[in-house]
């Protein structure tokens, strides 16, 4: 939906746009979820630790709070400096070159690991708020959802094509010219940081910056605009209250992504350590996943066109309470279906894997449609900070799991989680405040 004065929104854009969500998918799904995590806790950290978890929740608890740090000059930068796109490009580099760098990381380099993670998925969850900032740019009111959708269904395509990738130099450790064993998952690196970079290109080729820097902002300082973005972030007492809907959304928002951030972050790891399945199992699984994610983000996001956003996020919520109980209950679900826990654990992650992009999809829309005019990147700021906050109070499961000894029990936690956002999602008046912003829009 372009301003009056600015150029018309091509298809290119919106494809140029999605892009991203398939180039940036490719750390999440490898470093993130699925590879290195596992490699973190079996290998970086030394035989015997006890708190393998716990130093996985730290590295992700600290790129979180940097994160968080940076929130006020992301805001400021997408609202008053213009040039979203050549920040988006910064936080890009940040994060590829950081992902490439963990190649260098060897068994016993545990702190190395932790910065360099810090590092790496700060700069990606900062560029997640940058390209998420130009979606009320390139979509309407009507079409957002699919839109939003289809961003999340081609990352998990991303995803795929990354872990196809990542897999075909899996195995093994490889012995350099020079003689030095270097495993694999770590080679792996490179290439993800290479993918994310070259897949990231039709995002800077193809989309249009309709931003442009506020009267007195036109060469601003990050001094003068970092100031500009903590003033605004004091001012958010005020914000809070001007848009209250917006904000009882933010707060049900950060709990039930708490437990999508759990799933996300310890998958890989809990199928490794908790269900001891073969190389070529997790491989077939975690491909299947990607198709299963990709098709639910995309038929929730049509969905969405005819439920409303509210009710396909509180669907999806419930989904993944049902998918979340049934892996707590994996073995009694085997013993009643009289077939293996693979094969019951497939099916459970294919039908669960289809609610992973439909509920980040879904909630990426509500905060466009509420948004006020003029206030999208700001307004977006705020979802990627309660995101961030989400992830700090999901990563409570590290220490949970250590302190039970026990990753399966630690899986109740994560169901409180959906349970309590999901309650607290049913009383905001979503759909009436969509309505309302809709109708000031028109005027």
């Amino acid at each position: 939906m372009a301003s009056a004065g600015t150029p018309a929104v091509a298809k290119r854009e919106i494809f140029g746009w999605a892009m991203y969500d398939f180039a940036n998918s490719s750390y999440t799904t490898v470093v993130i979820s699925f590879v290195y995590s596992a490699f973190f806790t079996q290998h970086v950290i030394p035989a015997g630790s006890k708190i393998r978890d716990s130093y996985w929740a730290i590295a992700i608890i600290a790129s979180t709070i940097i994160a968080i740090i940076l929130s006020p000059l992301v805001g400021a930068l997408c609202d008053y400096s213009g040039g979203k796109k050549r920040y988006l490009l910064i936080a890009t580099l940040t994060c590829a070159l950081s992902t490439a760098s963990l190649a260098f990381v060897s068994p016993g380099d545990i702190w190395m690991a932790i910065a360099l993670i810090a590092i790496s998925n700060a700069a990606f969850m900062v560029g997640e708020s940058f390209v998420a900032s130009f979606l009320p740019d390139l979509a309407t009111p009507d079409n957002m959802g699919v839109i939003s959708g289809l961003g999340w269904g081609l990352g998990y395509m991303g995803g795929l094509a990354s872990l196809m990738l990542t897999y075909t130099f899996l195995g093994d450790a490889t012995t350099l010219p020079g003689g030095e064993v270097v495993s694999r998952n770590q080679i792996a690196m490179v290439l993800i940081g290479a993918f994310f970079l070259i897949s990231a290109m039709p995002t800077f080729l193809l989309v249009k910056d309709r931003s442009k820097a506020k009267p007195g902002f036109e060469d601003a300082s990050m001094a003068k605009l970092l100031k500009v973005g903590i003033d605004e972030l004091k001012g958010s007492v005020h914000l809070v209250k001007e848009y209250k809907v917006l904000f009882q959304f933010f707060l049900a928002f950060m709990v039930y992504m708490a437990g999508l951030e759990v799933v996300i972050k310890f998958i890989g790891i809990y199928i490794d350590a908790e269900l001891a399945l073969s190389q070529g199992y997790k491989q077939g699984l975690f491909l299947i996943l990607q198709f299963s994610a990709a098709g639910g983000a995309l038929a929730f996001g049509f969905l969405e066109t005819k439920l409303g956003a509210k009710t396909t996020v509180l669907s999806t919520i419930v989904w993944w309470i049902l998918g979340v109980l049934a892996i707590f209950f994996l073995d009694d679900l085997s013993a009643v279906i009289g077939t293996s826990r693979e094969n019951v654990f497939m099916a459970i992650g294919v039908i669960a894997g289809a609610g992973i992009g439909s509920i980040q999809s879904s909630s990426r829309t509500v905060v466009g449609l509420l948004s006020p005019p003029g206030r999208s990147a700001q307004m977006f700021g705020f979802w990627g900070m309660f995101m961030r906050l989400a992830i700090i109070l999901g990563m409570t499961f590290g220490p949970v799991a250590d302190a039970l000894d026990s990753r399966r029990l630690a899986l109740l936690l994560v169901v409180g989680f959906f349970a309590i956002g999901g309650v607290m999602l049913w009383r905001v008046p979503i759909t009436e405040a969509i309505q309302s912003n809709r109708d000031a829009r028109e005027v």
